[in-house]
């Protein structure tokens, strides 16, 4: 059967991943084969068009998929991966599970290749950020096309460095909650300026979109756009000085996201 991927657990991740690649085309919808406990995600994604099934015994007995990837929760990720070991003469095993370390994967399945990806939310959308770490098995063409696959939900990169993988849950997996909470505090405060509680949400929203779009494009680093809007002794100059005396805001998203690195560290052992 000509499956070159089952994808296991068809959550809001699983699902935002499964969707770019079917409308960005790079993979056909006969590819693909999900596999959901859940009736209402499993019925979600075979509106998509894909094979959907409830329990891995259903797979065909021919399937010989060239990836199998995991999109489910941590905590259940071990009970779940060794029902795929049969496909590991011909698949690499990708994972998306935080603080599950690839050696955990090998225990359970073997002398495989395996590829961990740490994606974020943003990705729903097309502007989500990945990380990829490989184990020595894997093959470099099959790193090109699974680069490729997860460029459908936003930009890609990878890292040698297993351990460095707390780092990016810590910076870019848990980020966006930074941002989102970013955005309710400076809509308060907006609120607290007499802003209407719309207008005070629109602004905010607006100008942190804006602002890391424009830092996305700019040749100049961040540092240099803030300079650049910083007029001596004005509005911004005035805010900024709360913001940054003492290094205020810079030493506690440092210790933020020490503790999401922690955390990370301890989900893995």
């Amino acid at each position: 059967m000509a499956v070159k991927m089952v994808l296991v657990g068809c959550g809001n991740m699983g699902y935002a991943m499964l969707a770019g690649w079917i409308s960005s085309g790079r993979l056909a919808r006969d590819e693909v084969i999900v596999v959901e406990p859940a009736e209402a995600l499993r019925t979600r994604a075979g509106a998509l068009g894909v094979g959907a099934l409830s329990d891995s015994a259903d797979l065909p007995p021919d399937a010989a998929p060239a990836l199998v990837l995991f999109a489910v929760k941590p905590q259940v990720i071990l009970d779940i991966v060794p029902a795929y070991k049969r496909f590991g003469g011909t698949a690499t095993y990708l994972s998306v599970a935080a603080g599950t370390p690839i050696a955990a994967f090998e225990k359970a399945l073997g002398d495989v290749p395996v590829m961990r990806v740490m994606p974020n939310t943003p990705a729903a959308i097309g502007k989500g950020m990945m990380v990829v770490v490989s184990n020595d098995r894997v093959a470099s063409e099959t790193k090109t096309v699974v680069l490729d696959l997860l460029s459908a939900s936003g930009a890609v990169t990878t890292i040698d460095d297993e351990s460095l993988m707390d780092a990016v849950t810590a910076v870019s997996g848990s980020g966006p909650a930074y941002v989102f909470h970013f955005i309710e505090c400076l809509t308060e405060a907006g609120k607290q300026a007499g802003l209407p509680e719309d207008t005070a949400k629109l602004l905010a929203m607006q100008t942190v979109f804006g602002a890391a779009s424009l830092a996305a494009e700019s040749p100049d680093a961040p540092g240099e756009l803030r300079r650049q809007v910083t007029s001596p002794n004005g509005t911004t100059a005035a805010a900024l000085n709360v913001l940054m005396g003492d290094d205020r805001l810079k030493t506690l998203v440092v210790e933020a996201v020490e503790a999401a690195r922690k955390r990370s560290v301890e989900l893995g052992k």
